[in-house]
C-alpha cells in the first residue's frame, strides 16, 4: 500500500520509521520544516515527499499533528484524498477531533477513524523519533458507527503489521476519560512534583523513584496546553480526585497515628498489586 504521513515529529516520524522497518509499504511524508524533510529522506524514514501528486494515490493517510491542526489539515485536503483512502489522525484527544472530522468524512467517499498511538517520549521532534517507539504499545482506534467491520479489521491489521503490540477500539468519550487519568494527570503530577525547591539538590539523593516521577515534566507546553484545555471537563475531576486522596495521606500523616496511616498505605499497595 501507499502510506501518507502528515507531520513528521516524534509520532509521525516514528510511524514512518516503524512502517518502513516492519512492512513493504511505500511511505510518503510531509512536514512544514524543510530540514525535517531532508533528514527524513536521508535516514530513509520515508521514500518520498507527500505532495499534490502523491497524496491522491495514498491508501492510508496518517495525520500526526496537534488536535486543532489535525482538523484544519483534514479539512484542507478533504477533496484531495483518494475516495478509497483511510484517514486516521493521531492526536492525543479524540472527542475534539472526531466531532469535527466525522462530518467532513461523511461528505466525502473516504473513511475516517480517530486514532491515538499510546507511546511517547519526553522529547519531541523528528530528531527524537525511533523505529521501535511502538514496540509493546497499543494503538487506540475510535471509529464511528459509519465505519464497517471490514474497514475496522483492515485498520487493526495495518497497525499490528506496522509494529504495534495490540489495537484497542473504543468511543472517543471512553478514550478521553481514560487518557485524562493515565496520561494527562500523570503530566500534571510530574510537573507539580518537580517544582519543589529540593529538586535542585536531588543529585546523589535520588534513584529510580525521582526519575520516574519527573520524566514527563519535560513536556511540550504548547501541545499539552491544547490537550489539557480540550479535555478539561474530564481532567478536572481526575485532578480533584487526586487532591482528595492526597489529603487523606496528609491527614493520616499529620495525625501521627500509625493505625490511621498504615491502612492508607496498605490500600495503595493492594490497588497496585491488583493491577499486576
Amino acid at each position: 500500500m501507499k502510506i501518507g504521513i502528515i507531520g513528521l515529529g516524534l509520532i509521525g516520524g516514528s510511524l514512518a520509521m516503524s512502517i518502513r522497518r516492519h512492512t513493504e509499504h511505500t511511505v510518503f511524508g510531509y512536514d512544514t520544516n524543510p530540514e525535517v524533510m531532508l533528514r527524513a529522506k536521508a535516514v530513509e524514514a520515508i521514500h518520498d515527499d507527500l505532495d499534490a501528486d502523491t497524496l491522491p494515490g495514498c491508501d492510508v493517510v496518517l495525520v500526526a499533528l496537534y488536535p486543532e491542526l489535525c482538523v484544519e489539515t483534514i479539512q484542507k485536503f478533504a477533496d484531495d484524498f483518494s475516495p478509497h483512502a483511510l484517514v486516521i489522525d493521531c492526536a492525543g484527544v479524540k472527542r475534539y477531533v472526531c466531532d469535527r472530522v466525522e462530518p467532513i468524512a461523511a461528505a466525502h467517499s473516504w473513511t475516517y477513524i480517530g486514532g491515538h498511538p499510546m507511546a511517547g517520549r519526553e522529547f519531541s521532534g523528528f530528531a527524537s523519533a525511533r523505529a521501535n517507539l511502538f514496540e509493546n504499545a497499543s494503538m487506540i482506534l475510535c471509529p464511528s458507527s459509519a465505519v464497517d467491520i471490514g474497514t475496522r479489521e483492515t485498520a487493526k491489521a495495518f497497525f499490528l503489521e506496522a509494529g504495534f503490540k495490540m489495537v484497542r477500539f473504543c468511543t472517543p468519550e471512553a478514550h478521553d476519560q481514560m487518557i485524562a487519568y493515565t496520561s494527562q494527570l500523570a503530566h500534571v503530577v510530574s510537573g507539580a512534583y518537580v517544582k519543589n525547591p529540593l529538586s535542585a539538590q536531588h543529585k546523589g539523593f535520588s534513584a529510580g523513584s525521582f526519575l520516574d516521577m519527573t520524566r514527563v515534566a519535560r513536556l511540550n507546553e504548547n501541545m499539552w496546553t491544547e490537550l489539557f484545555l480540550e479535555n478539561d471537563d474530564l481532567l478536572l475531576p481526575a485532578l480533584d480526585d487526586l487532591i482528595f486522596r492526597l489529603n487523606q495521606y496528609r491527614d493520616a500523616l499529620a495525625s501521627r497515628d500509625p493505625e490511621r496511616l498504615r491502612p492508607v498505605l496498605r490500600e495503595g499497595r493492594e490497588r497496585k498489586e491488583a493491577l499486576d
